[in-house]
């Protein structure tokens, strides 16, 4: 039996509905796209200021006696902003971190502006962050700690940790850090850096530091399909979901919050370890002092996402042979660049292996070397 066709009021109606979950939807994306989420929300206080860092103290959680006496200083990159570490409720390190029982410290670098165009990774490494340790030593009534850098942080933290490695330094956790560039066809920016054609110093000659705009346009370029299209779709799909809204919205505002990389730091990075790799065959100097991996004698984690684009595994493997000591691990974690501190992934991976490799080497009675 045929269906009996419907009115033309019915099938107004019908369209009517049609155009007002339209109507809704386009005004839920229009705030989803617009609307900064509120990130970085983990009570914490400034206790040091250098130029436009600042070294922040997270507000304990737990008892005084379930706090592990070995502060964790982490180090986010000079790109972006360090809140991705504290992205929102629920899906925030720092929280995890401190709700953990650790002292939690976080190393924010800042803004730089064109007055500090010649800040080098000779100042990040041997005046910012030793400067920053002192006071968080002093600061916690600590003489040992721990140090976490992720990306560019993670760097700078292993050239701290080869020039001063009596400073106190217990622990070094290294997340998709970029140290070994002799894969010349390796994924990432290698080989785009790697061209003469590339021309750093015009470059800075125009703009002082490294725009945070092209820097962010350079890493979506690497997967351009996902970046631009993929990422817009999912959230279109998910609208009625406020949960996936809400992880796009935190992620979103942290991604547009866009951070230049000083001029000569920038050079550095690329002239320097791009394209000479003098880290990892042993001529990288800062301020005359030769970074020698071999000198590094705290316990070392390295932990790489296998699906990295940013900073490719075959990047970070290689420095495992060349850091001293003999309590170090490599740790392969499934997922991408910035999966391994948000998201599912980073949750119910990430984390739980840095606490458990983390907690016996922070406890009372623990070995100070």
């Amino acid at each position: 039996m045929a269906e009996p066709s419907r009115t033309p009021s019915a099938e107004i109606s019908a369209l009517e509905a049609q155009l007002r979950q339209i109507e809704g939807a386009t005004r839920a994306l229009q705030k989803a796209l617009t609307t900064p989420f509120p990130i970085a929300q983990s009570p914490k206080e400034v206790v040091w200021t250098l130029n436009k860092a600042r070294l922040y103290h997270y507000i304990p959680t737990t008892l005084p006696e379930k706090r592990r006496p070995v502060p964790l200083l982490l180090v986010f990159a000079l790109m972006n902003r360090s809140s991705i570490l504290d992205l929102r409720p629920g899906n925030s390190f720092v929280e995890y971190m401190v709700g953990k029982g650790y002292d939690v410290y976080l190393l924010d670098w800042g803004v730089p502006g064109l007055e500090d165009k010649n800040l080098a990774f000779d100042d990040y490494v041997l005046e910012y962050l030793p400067r920053a340790i002192r006071k968080l030593k002093a600061f916690s009534g600590a003489e040992r700690f721990s140090l976490l850098g992720w990306c560019i942080g993670a760097l700078i933290s292993t050239m701290y940790a080869a020039l001063r490695p009596d400073d106190g330094l217990s622990n070094l956790i290294l997340l998709t850090a970029p140290l070994d560039f002799s894969n010349r066809q390796s994924c990432g920016f290698i080989r785009w850096v790697s061209e003469e054609r590339f021309d750093v110093e015009k470059l800075l000659a125009v703009y002082g530091n490294m725009p945070g705009e092209m820097l962010d346009y350079g890493a979506k370029a690497l997967k351009p399909v996902e970046n631009y299209v993929t990422n817009y779709l999912r959230l279109w799909e998910n609208l009625h979901d406020a949960r996936v809204v809400e992880s796009w919205r935190a992620m979103n505002t942290w991604v547009n919050d866009l951070v230049p990389v000083a001029g000569a730091a920038y050079r550095q990075l690329i002239v320097d370890l791009y394209r000479n790799n003098r880290l990892m065959n042993g001529t990288m100097t800062l301020r005359g002092e030769l970074v020698d991996l071999g000198r590094i004698h705290a316990r070392v984690l390295n932990l790489i996402a296998t699906e990295d684009h940013i900073v490719p595994p075959e990047q970070t493997e290689g420095v495992m042979a060349e850091i001293g000591g003999d309590d170090k691990q490599l740790l392969k974690i499934p997922g991408g660049h910035i999966g391994m501190m948000a998201g599912s992934t980073a949750i119910k991976r990430a984390w739980p292996e840095i606490d458990a490799w983390l907690a016996p080497r922070s406890g009372r009675g623990q070995p100070q070397r």
